[in-house]
């Protein structure tokens, strides 16, 4: 088994002290030897961290024994080396940046979330070609162009977005042509998923759902069925294959030059984040 777990979830839970608990966190994910990020704001968490097997596993634990924590089901993923440079914990406006605070779970009823649909549930949809209803089903990629340009689904509608806050906008101008289809939005891990889900649905479309976990899940879960090309990660592992191996385990050599196939040429050495 190699030797680096890296580890990902995120969770909109309501957060009164996210300087406080940043603190915290940062101590705890130094003392475990991880590297990576923590983003902290008011309506979750959401992170990617990587490091030794024991040491991301206890930093999970002591996560869960927080309340607010204790039903997190980070995605693992193994590599050679640590893809990360270092540490990053902030607190921010918003988990992913939408530039709308204002979308997000509605914590006063006990299922607030966007609704959502399992990998084996989009895999059926897809293989029979609509929903359980009989409604055609649409897959929404909801990931910046230069991740989509890595692999996405067959198929997928693709708004070639520059980033996650052009997404209200590009719905505005495309709205019409989701009415009367079921709507599977989909991202790398289910953040940006699911607040995209959520201002659909404010949006006035009735069909949407995302995918369960994201793309990550649906590979672990699928083996990544009407999936063509790798998943793009925010880390020097570059993307992750269907099997989820890493594109590129090792960090280069000073002066090497990154594969062709690198949409970021230029910007790897920094800790990245999905909403830059």
């Amino acid at each position: 088994m190699l030797p680096i777990l890296n580890i990902a979830t995120y969770k909109f839970v309501p957060i009164a002290d996210p300087n406080q608990l940043q603190d915290e966190l940062r101590t705890q994910a130094l003392a475990a030897g991880l590297t990576g990020t923590i983003l902290l704001a008011e309506e979750g968490l959401n992170l990617f961290l990587a490091g030794p097997e024991a040491g991301a596993r206890a930093f999970v634990a002591d996560l869960k024994a927080d309340d607010r924590f204790a039903d997190l089901a980070p995605k693992e993923s193994w590599s050679a080396t640590q893809p990360f440079k270092k540490l990053i914990v902030k607190v921010k406006r918003e988990i992913i940046r939408m530039n709308h605070p204002t979308i997000k779970p509605d914590f006063s009823q006990p299922c607030g979330r966007a609704p959502a649909a399992d990998a084996h549930t989009v895999r059926r949809w897809l293989d029979q070609g609509h929903d359980d209803e009989g409604r055609p089903v649409v897959t929404l990629d909801t990931r910046n162009a230069f991740e989509v340009d890595v692999g996405t689904f067959k198929g997928a509608i693709d708004w070639r977005l520059n980033k996650f806050s052009d997404f209200p906008q590009a719905l505005l101008e495309h709205k019409a042509e989701l009415q009367d289809k079921t709507v599977v939005s989909f991202c790398t891990g289910g953040i940006r998923c699911e607040k995209a889900a959520l201002f659909m649905r404010q949006a006035g479309l009735k069909h949407v759902v995302q995918l369960e976990g994201g793309i990550l899940k649906y590979f672990e879960e699928t083996g990544g069925a009407h999936y063509q090309g790798d998943c793009f990660v925010f880390d020097e592992r570059i993307a992750v294959k269907p099997d989820l191996s890493a594109l590129q385990d090792a960090s280069p050599e000073p002066g090497a030059q990154r594969p062709k196939k690198d949409p970021r040429a230029g910007r790897l050495g920094a800790v990245l984040q999905p909403d830059a």
